[in-house]
């Protein structure tokens, strides 16, 4: 993904019931924080339209946001490529997909992590809060992770 080949946009989609979020971000630890500044400030606004109630709890996905653009951060950087955050939100769940260009490194859960470890911990995270999470490749070149959260 360059800068010039995606739209960055915070609109319903058009007659689905879904709201949609899409933006794109440096792989740095700079552009992960500002991407899900941005996320969180979407959802809040958001949330109350599309769940009924509006009482939804946003913090795991704020967490979901924060571990999966910070991976891409850290694992999917290649120069001169950003990453994008997308987020789909209807009445029932959230959507949330992080693609980067590093189509060769695909997230595995490190069944072995130590207290003492500095990382590691991040996708046995994700699993912990997520109702489903996985990884897709992006054509042409890349990954896309995701991950569901009821709402």
């Amino acid at each position: 993904m360059n800068k010039e080949s995606a739209a960055v946009t915070r609109e319903p989609l058009a007659r689905t019931g879904h709201f949609g979020f899409s933006s794109l971000f440096a792989t740095t630890e700079h552009g992960a924080h500002i991407v899900r500044r941005d996320a969180e400030r979407w959802l809040a606004d958001h949330v109350p339209q599309a769940v009924p109630g509006g009482g939804a709890d946003t913090d795991a996905a704020s967490l979901l946001i924060a571990e999966l653009a910070a991976n891409a951060a850290l694992h999917g950087w290649v120069p001169d490529r950003d990453a994008r955050l997308d987020l789909t939100l209807d009445a029932a769940s959230l959507l949330i997909e992080v693609t980067d260009a590093r189509g060769d490194r695909f997230p595995v859960p490190h069944a072995d992590t130590t207290a003492e470890g500095e990382s590691g911990r991040g996708l046995a995270l994700v699993e912990a809060l997520a109702d489903d999470w996985g990884a897709r490749p992006h054509h042409p070149a890349g990954k896309t992770v995701w991950a569901t959260l009821a709402l």
